[in-house]
């Protein structure tokens, strides 16, 4: 079994409806309109799957996507009820062998932050039964294991990226005390078909999550990927970054291969309530039809747009991001892909 790259033909894309009002100050009926344009570009190439907690949200669901246009046949709702709804993070995180789909059942609990997480940790079952997929428990030396898919970003072939801060943190959110980093890459191995482990090492100012991988660096082929770059000395992200490219500079995959490592720009520090925002461009999600990307206002979303277009063979498009970023995520923490079957 494999974690297919992001790339890969996808059955579907999850999400989760906005409900939440505390993740988005004065802000949810906005951001309720930012999904509908996700889903909107999304759902030419394939279903969306979307998460509500009852009737009434998914009537006001359907009634505010079909106001923006959307093709509501290719749109798929299950009542299930969450505690936050970023979907990368809790949702279920599929691994595909020759002939089937599954869901490797790793466990959530709120970052290691947060005490309100258990519905969103009963998430990767109950929607794996509601679409007819099996279950393939995780565990490790007798314990089941808790790991985001936000944490980890995978080339499909057997490449594996991760951040030493978010999963060999002792001190500040442990996901799994104990745990070295020769268990995370047999985990790795075993569960996700990863042979090579890269780890880097911090993430981006302002990460909620303390060192998501996917807001950072992202592989964009088998041999590649865009590293966020920050060109201000000054800048809290800068010494981070360089510390990352550094240690992928030297990187060579099992094949033999060098990564081909390309900049991928930061757009200006946005605080709210005095609090840096974990803006960044490497939040992109690649769907079927269309690769979305976060921006921000900033003369750098034309740069990061132009840099990722050179890069994918489907069309890249902006989705405005400024109000969604005050979730402390984007597009790539509230989506996750179910590769397609057979």
């Amino acid at each position: 079994m494999r974690m297919p790259a992001e790339w890969e033909p996808h059955e579907a894309t999850w999400i989760t409806w906005p409900q939440r009002r505390s993740d988005w100050p004065g802000k949810l009926t906005t951001i309720a309109w930012v999904y509908a344009e996700i889903v909107r570009k999304l759902v030419p190439g394939e279903i969306v799957r979307i998460l509500v907690a009852s009737r009434a949200v998914e009537i006001s669901a359907r009634r505010l996507l079909a106001k923006a246009g959307v093709e509501m046949g290719r749109v798929e709702f299950f009542r299930i009820p969450t505690d936050r709804g970023w979907n990368r993070d809790m949702g279920p995180i599929f691994v595909k062998g020759r002939r089937e789909v599954r869901v490797a059942r790793f466990r959530f609990d709120g970052w290691s932050k947060y005490p309100d997480w258990k519905r969103d940790d009963r998430v990767p079952v109950r929607a794996a039964r509601a679409v007819g997929i099996p279950i393939r428990p995780v565990a490790h030396e007798g314990r089941s294991v808790v790991l985001e898919g936000g944490s980890i970003e995978t080339n499909g072939d057997g490449a594996l990226m991760t951040t030493e801060e978010c999963l060999l943190d002792v001190a500040v959110q442990v996901r799994n005390p104990g745990f070295t980093r020769g268990d995370y890459e047999h985990i790795l191995r075993k569960q996700l078909g990863a042979r090579d482990v890269i780890w880097l090492g911090r993430g981006i100012a302002g990460d909620d999550t303390h060192g998501h991988v996917d807001d950072l660096c992202r592989f964009v082929d088998a041999h590649t990927v865009v590293l966020c770059r920050e060109s201000n000395p000054q800048d809290a992200n800068y010494a981070a970054l360089e510390e990352n490219r550094e240690r992928l500079a030297g990187y060579r995959l099992s094949d033999g291969a060098r990564l081909n490592v390309v900049d991928l720009p930061m757009p200006a520090p946005l605080h709210f309530g005095g609090q840096r925002l974990p803006a960044s461009y490497a939040n992109f999600y690649v769907g079927n039809a269309a690769v979305i990307v976060p921006t921000f206002n900033d003369p750098a979303d034309r740069v990061a747009l132009g840099c990722l277009a050179e890069l994918f063979d489907r069309p890249v498009v902006g989705i405005h991001a400024v109000d969604l970023v005050l979730g402390l995520g984007t597009l790539h923490c509230l989506t996750q892909q179910q590769p397609a079957r057979g």
